[in-house]
């Protein structure tokens, strides 16, 4: 399955390119990312480590994979942290993962599994969309070892998908899973709010994925969906929390931001002015900045 999900190798390579600041070329030359493997469960998780220090771990969202961090995890290692970032199980190039792992529970213990794994006690979680819901899920599991909760970006489970999102549904469109040119490109609008250009060899190349794979990615789609409520469900949260949302987010609505500070109150917060759901990606410094500044007044 691990295929399937390379793709978004192959978009990030392209956002890497065309997003002004943001670029492979500009993280080899700040920082020395090792990419590793180790096994865990029934398979194999490949993760990025750069850095010494204090251990984060960084968790991606759906239909994503580790390089989404590439940049951010850079900053944070200048700053004498120990990054981790993994492809989540059955993302990326971790792999081979029954279908059943897709439940952020099990996300959750093969999670630990992979902590332990490397000897990690203590950690900063961070996440991003998915990511979010599966490292509040992880600190609920495992208070002990969790020092601080980060949402990069507006987590799933805190509310339902956006007016933008919902519209496209109800038109029989998952912009998440796009069988055409015109769905690729609402889906870029979602995710950013300066869209990437896509060269149209790489759109097609996607959309023949997207097509080929297409019951793969509803069976995962429908499993992730039903944690829409997951953080919303859930008591508050003691947990020393910092949480970063885009004004522009148009997965989920940026006025949810108070129901996610209620759940956390122990938070700080920052909205982030011209950026939409992906801030890893199109605000990164900004990102880096806020998250180190929290880490270190703990």
């Amino acid at each position: 399955m691990n295929r399937i999900f390379l793709k978004f190798f192959y978009l990030f390579v392209a956002i890497f390119l065309f997003i002004d600041g943001v670029g492979a070329q500009t993280v080899s030359g700040t920082c020395n990312i090792e990419v590793k493997t180790i096994p865990i469960g029934g398979g194999t998780v490949e993760y990025l480590k750069v850095g010494k220090g204090t251990p984060i771990l960084l968790l991606h969202g759906l239909f994503a994979q580790k390089e989404q961090w590439s940049e951010l995890a850079c900053y944070l290692s200048a700053a004498g942290y120990l990054v981790f970032a993994p492809d989540l199980p059955g993302y990326g190039k971790s792999a081979p993962f029954p279908i059943v792992d897709y439940k952020l529970e099990n996300q959750v213990r093969l999670l630990h599994e992979f902590t332990n794994a490397l000897n990690i006690q203590k950690l900063d979680l961070a996440g991003s969309s998915m990511g979010g819901a599966i490292a509040s899920m992880y600190a609920r599991a495992y208070p002990m070892q969790v020092r601080s909760l980060a949402f990069i970006g507006s987590p799933l489970g805190i509310s339902g998908w956006s007016t933008q999102v919902k519209s496209a549904l109800y038109q029989g469109i998952n912009p998440f899973i796009p069988i055409s040119v015109d769905q690729l490109n609402l889906e870029n609008q979602l995710l950013f709010y300066k869209p990437p250009v896509v060269p149209e060899s790489l759109q097609q190349s996607l959309i023949a994925d997207y097509q080929k794979s297409n019951r793969h990615y509803q069976q995962v789609w429908d499993i992730v969906n039903l944690y829409l409520y997951e953080i919303e469900k859930n008591p508050p949260s003691p947990i020393p929390t910092l949480i970063l949302w885009g004004k522009q987010d148009r997965i989920f609505d940026v006025v949810d931001i108070q129901r996610l500070r209620q759940k956390y109150p122990k938070n700080r917060y920052l909205v982030i002015n011209e950026a939409g759901h992906l801030l890893m990606l199109e605000t990164p410094k900004e990102v880096a900045t806020n998250y180190i500044e929290f880490l270190k007044s703990k």
